[in-house]
C-alpha cells in the first residue's frame, strides 16, 4: 500500500461488505416470500458499479483506489436493490423465486462476505504490524 492513504483499501472493502450484507437481506427476503403469489425476486447490484469505477481510473491499482476515495466517488457506490426479471414467472401464481437457486446464491454470498471481512481484518493486522 505504498503511495496511498492508509484506509483507502479498507474503505472500498467496507463498501463491498455493506453491499454483500444488503444482498444477504434481499436473498433472505426472497426465501421468506417463496410462497407469496406474484412476488418477484430481488437482488443487489454492486460489483459492476465498482468494476467500472476502478477500471475508469488510469494508473496502478493504488492510484485507482485512491481516486475512488477522493471526492465523493466512494459514497456513490452503494448496493442497490432491484427487482430481478419482473416479467418472468416460473409458476402459475406469478412468483419467480426458486428456493434451490436462492440457497445457492445465499451460500455464494456468504462466502464472498466472509472473504471481504477476512480481507478487512488482514488490512488491520497489517496496520498493527507496522505500528509495532
Amino acid at each position: 500500500m505504498i503511495n496511498t492513504s492508509v484506509f483507502d483499501y479498507v474503505n472500498v472493502l467496507d463498501k463491498a461488505a455493506d453491499a454483500s450484507w444488503t444482498r444477504n437481506k434481499a436473498i433472505s427476503n426472497n426465501l421468506a416470500n417463496a410462497a407469496t403469489p406474484n412476488y418477484k425476486r430481488q437482488d443487489v447490484t454492486f460489483e459492476a458499479e465498482l468494476r467500472s469505477a476502478i477500471v475508469g481510473n488510469p494508473g496502478s491499482m493504488d492510484q485507482r483506489i485512491r481516486a475512488l476515495n477522493t471526492g465523493n466517488h466512494l459514497s456513490k457506490l452503494n448496493g442497490t436493490v432491484f427487482t430481478d426479471t419482473a416479467a418472468v414467472s416460473y409458476r402459475l401464481d406469478g412468483n419467480n423465486v426458486d428456493v434451490d437457486t436462492e440457497n445457492v446464491y445465499l451460500a455464494e454470498n456468504q462466502i464472498k462476505y466472509q472473504g471481504l471481512i477476512n480481507s478487512i481484518n488482514q488490512e488491520f493486522s497489517n496496520f498493527r504490524t507496522v505500528i509495532k
